[in-house]
């Protein structure tokens, strides 16, 4: 049986908070180690205590899910970050990639699930709301695209965006895990990143998503 994955919450809404801790509480697949309810109390958890995933949404009354995503993404760097908010211009969105967030979902967006979401980044994707790469691609301008990648190289980079990891992207395209990891190191190197947040980012520039 896999080890359930930890869990530390951070959500100003008691509505959603409570879910929250009925989702991760009822679960065997999670372990909930701390649900906060405001930026003071979870800043003190962080200092104290290492979870596999830190869940937090950005508007908080007393401060910003921003600082807490560059203080965990300090202390814990093997820590997973999801942010779940009702933010999705492109602002937020990139501030929470840059500050370390590996996951954006919208507290609207009813085809995303918590958990699933969670389950997902913690096995190497990087879940990202369709709503929130829609908005991207309404504002973003398109750029020259002065990199020129492979067409095998964009199927890969297409499958990091949607989340899938290197061995489902291998399944899905019936080439080799180490082919697929080759594309990826060429795919990093080409467009000057290191993490999928980055890569999906990318993506959602290049219109590939």
């Amino acid at each position: 049986m896999n080890k359930p994955i930890s869990i530390i919450v951070v959500e100003d809404d008691p509505v959603v908070l409570n879910r929250f801790m009925t989702m991760f509480t009822t679960n065997p697949a999670f372990r909930l180690i701390a649900a906060c309810s405001n930026a003071t109390s979870a800043r003190s958890v962080i200092n104290s205590d290492t979870a596999d995933v830190l869940l937090t949404d950005l508007g908080l009354p007393d401060g910003n899910g921003l600082d807490l995503i560059r203080q965990c993404s300090d202390l814990h760097p093997d820590t997973q970050i999801m942010v779940i908010s009702v933010f999705g211009d492109e602002k937020h969105v990139i501030t929470a990639i840059e500050a370390g967030a590996t996951g954006y979902i919208l507290k609207d967006d009813d085809s995303m699930e918590v958990e699933q979401s969670i389950q997902q980044m913690c096995a190497g994707g990087s879940p990202i709301s369709p709503a929130v790469a829609s908005h991207l691609l309404k504002r973003l301008r398109p750029e020259a695209d002065e990199v020129k990648l492979t067409k095998a190289e964009m199927e890969i980079l297409r499958c990091i965006a949607k989340g899938y990891t290197a061995q489902e992207a291998a399944d899905m395209k019936h080439i080799s895990y180490h082919t697929v990891t080759s594309h990826i190191k060429s795919i990093y190197r080409k467009l000057h990143i290191s993490t999928r947040a980055e890569a999906v980012y990318e993506a959602v520039k290049r219109h590939l998503l």
